[in-house]
Order: structure tokens, then sequence, then C-alpha cells
């Protein structure tokens, strides 16, 4: 008897369903980098009119996504962009805005519900009118992330967006938001994702994390700014052929289990909840918004690498390090 693996470690580690697997073997197929796959475009359609955007594109990855959307909002070397200091674009990424961009990262400090100062947004933004400003680099994008996951799956409110969207349009900006795990946010929050990022020009969704699809994320701007998307993924190594058969089973992902994002949230919540229960860790089960659950150790005998390696050993769960005692 095979005993049962419970894997905390993250919502990646899915398996594609039957009904994922059954539509990527049905999937009618073409060649995409010339244009010509209809099932991506159907996906791609589909996924435009879901966030109101005007137009998407599949991608191959969630850090690929966001690199193209930052490139074609800062597409002179030298721009600038205002993000969270613990942003996942800032902080997993490998620094690729800078390192194949040349785009220059200005961080705003995190706040523990994942927003960022509006003060602070503003204060960061670059002066073009005084006799010094030809010394900096030029302020042409904002980004959010929503959920946050450095910030244990915090949601952003569409207040919040919103009032940043109106910062960046007054100010001449571009506002792009990872939205990784937009739909947990639109789920959690009670908001329609479409209304949830209204005020952005551009938007980053994953399909491979908590929607339970195998590969890819989608970013979605208008039709401009996605003509242009396409000319980076192709520069980026990202054009595919028959990508049909990736997009017939993240069409399943977004149809079948953005109806299930809601029972993650409570399965999270109850996990905090007995882990309070526990005298050597601490967790606040009230921060916990979404998928994620974070807890410290407050037993200097043990360390979160110790912890993984045993709750692996003796009781088949895995879990990850998120910290010297975190």
């Amino acid at each position: 008897m095979v005993a049962r693996m419970v894997d905390l470690r993250s919502d990646t580690v899915t398996k594609p369903s039957d009904a994922m697997r059954a539509a990527m073997a049905a999937a009618e197929v073409d060649d995409d980098v010339l244009g010509a796959d209809p099932t991506a475009q159907r996906f791609e359609a589909e996924m435009a009119a879901t966030m109101g955007k005007e137009a998407a594109l599949f991608v191959p990855s969630g850090t690929m996504s966001n690199l193209i959307a930052v490139l074609v909002h800062c597409d002179v070397r030298g721009s600038e962009v205002i993000l969270g200091d613990s942003s996942h674009i800032h902080v997993y990424e490998n620094g690729g805005i800078s390192t194949i961009g040349g785009v220059h990262p200005k961080t705003v400090r995190n706040n523990p519900d994942g927003t960022m100062d509006i003060d602070e947004i503003v204060a960061a933004i670059r002066r073009t009118d005084g006799a010094l400003s030809f010394l900096y680099p030029t302020t042409r994008l904002i980004c959010l992330e929503n959920t946050h996951a450095n910030r244990g799956g915090k949601c952003l409110t569409v207040e919040y967006t919103d009032k940043v969207g109106e910062i960046a349009k007054n100010r001449g900006l571009k506002l792009h938001i990872d939205g990784a795990r937009i739909f947990n946010a639109s789920v959690a929050l009670g908001v329609p994702v479409d209304r949830l990022v209204k005020a952005t020009d551009s938007v980053s969704v994953c399909l491979s994390k908590g929607l339970g699809a195998p590969v890819g994320s989608v970013l979605l701007g208008s039709k401009a700014f996605i003509d242009k998307a396409k000319f980076l993924r192709k520069t980026l190594g990202g054009g595919m052929r028959q990508i049909g058969v990736l997009c017939a089973a993240a069409y399943v992902a977004v149809r079948d289990n953005v109806g299930k994002l809601a029972d993650d949230h409570r399965k999270a919540k109850v996990l905090a909840e007995g882990l309070k229960k526990i005298k050597q860790l601490t967790v606040d089960s009230s921060s916990v918004e979404t998928n994620m659950v974070f807890f410290d150790i407050v037993d200097s005998r043990i360390s979160p690498d110790k912890l993984c390696q045993v709750l692996e050993k003796r009781n088949n769960v895995l879990a990850m390090p998120a910290g010297s005692k975190r």
C-alpha cells in the first residue's frame, strides 16, 4: 500500500487532470509562430474577454510575461519602473528587467498587506522639469502584485488598484499588475476579475499555479501592446509552434478550477487554525486571505530545514522553508 503524500510546498506542484489530458490529446493545432494555431487563438480571445482587455498572448512562464510587459512599457533603455521591494519581479525573476531590458528598478517598501504607500509611490516618480532632471532615469511604469506572494497571498483591493491607476494616468505612466494569482484575489475579494484589473494597462496571469494547468501564463493588454509583446516573446525565445496542446489544458484549468479556489482558501484557513495549536509555532490565521500559510518557529531547537525533513520522512508531508525561522 502506497502512503499518500501531502504536498504543501506550493500551488505549482499540481498534476494535469484527466480532463486536461483529454483536451490536450484532442486539441486542434497549427503553427502559432505563424499565427495559425486555432486553439491558441480561441483561448487568447476568451482570456481577453474574461479579463476585460483587448488582446491576450500565451507565454511559457510568468517570469517571461512580466519581463515582456516591462520591456514593452519601458522601451527606452534607462527607463525606471516603480515596484515593491519584496515583489516577485524584483526578488525572484533573476533581475531580467535590468540585465536584458536595461530598466532600472525603483523599489518602494511593501507593507504587510502587499500594498505600497500611495505617498511613497508618488514620491518615487522622477521629476522631469528640474534643472538636474537629466541626471535621473525616467519613470515610465508602476508594477503591483496581486495576490502578493511574499506577503502571504494578500489581496490588493480594487479601490487601491484604481487609486494607483489614477496616479499613473495623471502622471503619464503605465500600470502593470503581476496577477500570477489574480483569480485567487478575485474570489477572496468577491470582485469580478475584469473589474479588479480595469485600471491597468497590462496584466500577467499564471495558469500553472492555483489554476493547475501544466504550463504557461497569459499576458493581456491593448491590441497595440500585445502586438509589441509578440515581437518580444519571439526575441526571448518564447515563440512556440503547436501550443494549442498547452492552451487546451489552460482552458480546462480556467473553466474547471476557478470555482475551486474558495475551497483552497478555506483549507488554508483550517491549516492555519490548526498550526496555532502547536506551541512551538506562531501563525496569524487572520492574515490568511487566500491559499498561502506561513508560520514562524519559536523553538530555537527546530530549524525550517530540519522540520521539513522530518515531515517528509515520518509523515509524508512536503513543506518549504521560507526563511531562517519561517
